[in-house]
């Protein structure tokens, strides 16, 4: 649908491959962090490869992809703006969400500590945050009717996210019409945080 948009396949979590691949990629203006994985387990019951996995692909991989573009956004001299997307979950404890809830909090004072360090480089740094988004992944961690129902009650406006929602929000935030906003983190949640 992008004419001018190459995708790269790849394990984010290789490091020494996203370093050729992304690095090689470019000239770039804006970055989307969004690969995600949510291994739900009870804390008691946490597995050191699930917990590997997720700080590998949930936290890790950005910093190390973001700290590739934002090099050479540097080295263009241009002015850009990086998108980290973080969830509902950085904010509040959620069951069996012990792992997933730690690598999204990191991922916000990630965001805030980049979004200082890149400001003198006129690249600005946000999250966005958004509640139970019905992607693939959201429809399998939540398709038990009882389990998103206690959650649906839990978030005002009574539903959970489209993608749609996450997508606009990661456009303003993109966009010149945010040239202000840096370090901030946009709540796509339906209210849930405040409920």
């Amino acid at each position: 649908q992008c004419p001018g948009i190459e995708p790269l396949c790849l394990d984010l979590a290789d490091w020494d491959a996203t370093e050729a691949a992304v690095g090689a990629a470019g000239p770039f203006e804006l970055l989307v962090n969004n690969a995600a994985v949510a291994l739900l387990q009870p804390f008691l019951e946490v597995t050191r490869p699930a917990l590997e996995r997720s700080f590998d692909v949930n936290f890790r991989a950005v910093l190390h992809v973001s700290q590739i573009v934002a090099r050479q956004m540097i080295a263009q001299g241009v002015p850009g703006a990086i998108v980290n997307v973080s969830s509902q979950a950085s904010q509040r404890a959620l069951w069996d969400h012990a792992v997933y809830c730690s690598t999204k909090s990191a991922l916000d004072m990630l965001s805030k500590v980049m979004a200082l360090e890149l400001g003198p480089h006129k690249i600005r740094v946000n999250t966005v945050n958004p509640t139970v988004v019905m992607t693939n992944m959201g429809r399998i961690n939540w398709s038990d009717p009882q389990k998103s129902a206690a959650m649906i009650n839990r978030i005002p406006l009574g539903k959970f996210a489209e993608v749609d929602d996450v997508v606009n929000s990661i456009l303003f935030l993109l966009s010149d019409k945010s040239a202000m906003t840096t370090g901030s983190s946009l709540m796509v949640d339906g209210g849930f945080l405040v409920s």
